[in-house]
Parts: structure tokens; C-alpha cells; sequence
């Protein structure tokens, strides 16, 4: 695996501010609509969604939609309440959805650095605060750069939650973005987001073409890359949601990417504080989260069926106590004695998207198709 100097931009470009206006230009400029997109990365459904999340969907004014890039489906469970940052929010959908499934009591940032997209996003505040019933708005867009969230002004140890969506390979800096992302997370904070990954490094001449990066592919993390920086930066390991194959749809780019495969992958990441406890236990999910009553997929690996004891390593036994997770959970001691209780949890675990369509192809949705995947 190559090691990147850290400070230094993307390869193939010349300096940071390059990638960012190019960026602008991009999704400011030559794109106005989702028809407008070249491929279909930026279009990828990661997995079927839960009806709260499709009604919101629904309200969000269709000016905000049509001006919608994403590659997949950036919203974690039990978000009532919460406080949520949009990395990239574009022209605002995942946030005012997000507005509308974290209550009048939750709040969302929006932070974005093209004008044009914020304007967008800006103009429907208020419909959609009137829209959903709230007395006031519960939503703000911010102006700046994911790569510098504190020059932006966005407090540190401020957010429950920090969504993504097809936005991470489009900056310059991703060790910057996580690292900053980190700094805003409170305790126990989840870093929950889709992007574009690539089976290996990608070589300068895909990284300098502008419309593969526009595109979100020539910007693309080796998947190896997420797990080395994640651990450097400080976060829990990336735990794969779900993935799917990217299919270009463009004959003129898919000849330019020659051998090179891409998926759509949704990786949860949380900062749990070093030095953690970090025992294996038991665990029984108690069924109280909406849309989820009688399951709960947690990764590619984990599924949680109401009322049932499930064994888990240390590593995730951490997280789920010391997340917003922790009252959805009841926690007991393992049995050494009883060998069905070992608590340690799959036996084989690669987080490797790559692979994750054969894992999913025999993964049953919690056994509850109605509930869990509408």
C-alpha cells in the first residue's frame, strides 16, 4: 500500500486550491440538475430505505432534489434528538431529510463550499421548517471547507452524528476531512458516510482528469487506505454497511479507467475515547428504535433481532456502550462456560467492499423484510 505525505494534495494536481475550484466549477457551474451527471457514481442506491426516511424524502422541495448527487444513502439509525453535520451538503436534501428525522428538538448543519449549491440549499430553510410543523427552522448552512471545519466555525465536541454522501473522494485532503471530522464529534460520536472507493491506488493520470474527479472516480480511497487513516486519526475501525458495484454507464470514461473496478460503500466509524474498556459481551437489542422495531442491521455482519442475545467482541461491545446506541442495548457478562456464548462475535470479518456483494447475497434482512426493508 503507498504511504501519502499527509499535507500534500492529491496527486497529479499541483496544489489544493486547485481541486477545489475545479470542484466548484464543476458542481457550481457545468452541473444544474442530476441529468446533467456523466456517469452513474454519483447516482448509486446503496440499500432499500425504512418508510420515515422515504416520507421525508418526499417533503423535501423538489428545487432542493433535482440539484441531488449522491452515491448512496448517508442516514444511521436512532437520530431523534440529534446533532448532525452534512459534510458537502450540496443543495441540502440529506439535510433537510435529516431535519425532518432528527424532531424539532435535533439540529443540522449543512457545510458546503460552492455558493451556488448553498443558495439553493438556503432558500428553503424556512418552507421546510413550516413544511414539517416546527416553530422555528432547525437547519443552518455553513459555508467552508470539510477539510478545515474549525476555520469555519464549527465547534469542537459539538455533533452526535456526521453524515456524507458521495463527498469524501472529492477532497484534495482526506486525512484533513477526518481529522476534523474527529475534532467536531463528541465522545461517542459516529462518522456515518457513503463514498466511492477503488480496488488500488488509481495512477496521476486518472487523478488529473477533471471529469473523472468531478465525476467522484478519479478521486477515489483505495479501501485500504479508509482503514489505515481512520485508526491513525483516531476513530473505531470502519465497520462496511453495505457496498455496491458502480457501473460507469459512459464508454468514453469506463476506457480511461481500463482495469480498474468501483464500489459505492457506506462505512460507520466512531470515536470512542482511547484506553476504553474493550470487552466481549453479550448483547440484547430492545427493539425501540423507529423504523427498526424488529431488527436492526448495524453492519454488514451484525444483525440485531429484537429481544435476542447476541455475542460481540470487545471493539463493538466499546461502541454500543458508549454511543447513542447504549439505551437501545441491554449488556451481560459472557458465560465461559457456555460455549455458544464466547463473545466473539463472526468469525471471519473482511471490510473489504469488494466482497461484500457475496455476503450480502446470502445476508438475511433481520428475517422481517417488511419491517426492515421497506
Amino acid at each position: 500500500m503507498m504511504e501519502y505525505e499527509r499535507s500534500q494534495p492529491a496527486k497529479g494536481y499541483s496544489d489544493e486550491s486547485t481541486v477545489h475550484e475545479d470542484v466548484k466549477e464543476y458542481y457550481g457551474k457545468l452541473l444544474t440538475k442530476t441529468a446533467d451527471l456523466k456517469s452513474n457514481a454519483c447516482m448509486t442506491v446503496a440499500k432499500p430505505v425504512t418508510s420515515d426516511i422515504r416520507k421525508a424524502l418526499e417533503e423535501v422541495h423538489p428545487d432542493v432534489s433535482d440539484r441531488y448527487y449522491g452515491c448512496g444513502l448517508a442516514v444511521p439509525e436512532s437520530l431523534q434528538g440529534c446533532r448532525v453535520l452534512d459534510l458537502g451538503c450540496g443543495s441540502g436534501q440529506d439535510c433537510y431529510m435529516l431535519s425532518r428525522l432528527v424532531g424539532e428538538r435535533g439540529f443540522v448543519t449543512g457545510i458546503d463550499m460552492t455558493n451556488e449549491q448553498l443558495q439553493v440549499a438556503r432558500k428553503y430553510i424556512d418552507y421546510h421548517a413550516q413544511r414539517f410543523g416546527y416553530r422555528k427552522p432547525n437547519t443552518e448552512f455553513v459555508q467552508g471547507y470539510i477539510e478545515d471545519l474549525e476555520d469555519a466555525g464549527l465547534k469542537k465536541g459539538f455533533y452526535d452524528i456526521i453524515i456524507s454522501n458521495c463527498v469524501v473522494n472529492l477532497s484534495p485532503d482526506k486525512t484533513s476531512v477526518l481529522k476534523q471530522a474527529h475534532r467536531v464529534l463528541k465522545d461517542g460520536g459516529e462518522l456515518y458516510f457513503s463514498d466511492i472507493y477503488c480496488n488500488k491506488d488509481l495512477p496521476a493520470e486518472i487523478r488529473t482528469h477533471k471529469v473523472l474527479w468531478g465525476e467522484c472516480l478519479a478521486g477515489a480511497l483505495f479501501w485500504e487506505d479508509l482503514m489505515r487513516l481512520a485508526g491513525e486519526v483516531g476513530f473505531s475501525t470502519p465497520r462496511l454497511v453495505t457496498a455496491t458495484a458502480v457501473t460507469v454507464g459512459n464508454e468514453e470514461l469506463e476506457n480511461l479507467l481500463g482495469e480498474y473496478k468501483f464500489v459505492s460503500a457506506t462505512y460507520r466509524l466512531f470515536k470512542i475515547p482511547r484506553g476504553a474498556p474493550n470487552t466481549g459481551c453479550l448483547v440484547i437489542y430492545n427493539g425501540n428504535i423507529t423504523g427498526f422495531e424488529d431488527c436492526l442491521n448495524f453492519d454488514a455482519y451484525h444483525t440485531f433481532k429484537v429481544n435476542a442475545v447476541v455475542p460481540v467482541d470487545g471493539e463493538l461491545a466499546s461502541i454500543l456502550r458508549r454511543s447513542r446506541f447504549a439505551e437501545e442495548f441491554s449488556f451481560q457478562p459472557c458465560l465461559a462456560d457456555q460455549p455458544s456464548s464466547s463473545c466473539v462475535g463472526p468469525k471471519t470479518v473482511t471490510w473489504n467492499p469488494f466482497e461484500v456483494e457475496n455476503l450480502e447475497a446470502s445476508r438475511p434482512c433481520c428475517g422481517v423484510p417488511k419491517s426492515c426493508c421497506k
